[in-house]
């Protein structure tokens, strides 16, 4: 069998002396993998990178074989975040969560377009931290949402009160007013004003409080359930921001 599709590359790794098997988040057939026949070589490694825009020929005996890609490029993104260390971080880290998330051809079209959007906004901000970490954060709370698990921000768990919200509940998942959640201040989950449009601040420790709230509910209900635990490069992105 045979069918083409478009998509972003996730991850490159050795098959062979010279092959090397991709797993491509794809608009009609989801995450998929196959393998790219010399990808290992001159012409092609290039072309093969993780953040890459793709369009694939995918070819196999059956729909649960491995198969086979072939390759056309459509936009060499990987090569605008080679010296911008913080966005490759970025990059790495939602190719990584990508990767252990989605089931194997399971379509997730919404997820694919947030994720170009964020890459083209990646591309378009300058390196300052706090101009794109608030979209990768942003990001990362869509994809606990596409998934079933999205957090519930616009009012107080407690009061129903839309003010003074920050906290987040760790076990529903749902902003907290300051005086219902002074008595339970210290396990309530820190709530970055710039997630509800409250403040502007972007500052670093507002930033690390956006990524340690996502990261909490995505061990809860994307990972751990499976047996699965957060991607290395999401904890270097940490490091880099640190």
């Amino acid at each position: 069998m045979e069918w083409r599709d478009q998509g972003i590359i996730l991850s490159l790794r050795k098959y062979g002396e010279f092959d090397a098997i991709l797993e491509i988040f794809t608009r009609e057939h989801g995450r998929h993998a196959g393998i790219v026949k010399g990808g290992l070589g001159r012409r092609q490694r290039g072309n093969i990178q993780p953040g890459n825009e793709v369009s694939v020929t995918w070819r196999g005996r059956l729909e649960t074989h491995l198969g086979t890609y072939s390759v056309e490029l459509q936009n060499a993104r990987a090569v605008s975040y080679l010296y911008h260390p913080g966005k490759l971080a970025a990059l790495n880290s939602c190719t990584g969560l990508l990767c252990l998330a989605i089931a194997e051809n399971e379509k997730h079209e919404p997820l694919l377009d947030g994720f170009i959007a964020l890459l083209d906004a990646l591309e378009a901000t300058d390196d300052e931290i706090s101009n794109w970490a608030p979209l990768l954060i942003k990001w990362e709370l869509g994809l606990l949402s596409e998934l079933g698990y999205g957090l519930n921000l616009d009012c107080c768990a407690a009061t129903g009160l839309t003010e003074n919200l920050i906290y987040v509940s760790p076990k529903s998942g749902r902003a907290v007013s300051q005086d219902a959640g002074k008595p339970y201040q210290d396990k309530m989950l820190p709530l970055p004003g710039f997630l509800i449009g409250e403040s502007k601040k972007t500052d670093k420790q507002a930033i690390l409080d956006g990524l340690h709230l996502t990261e909490f509910f995505m061990e809860r209900h994307m990972l751990n359930p499976y047996g699965k635990k957060i991607p290395q490069a999401r904890r270097m992105l940490i490091d880099h921001i640190s």
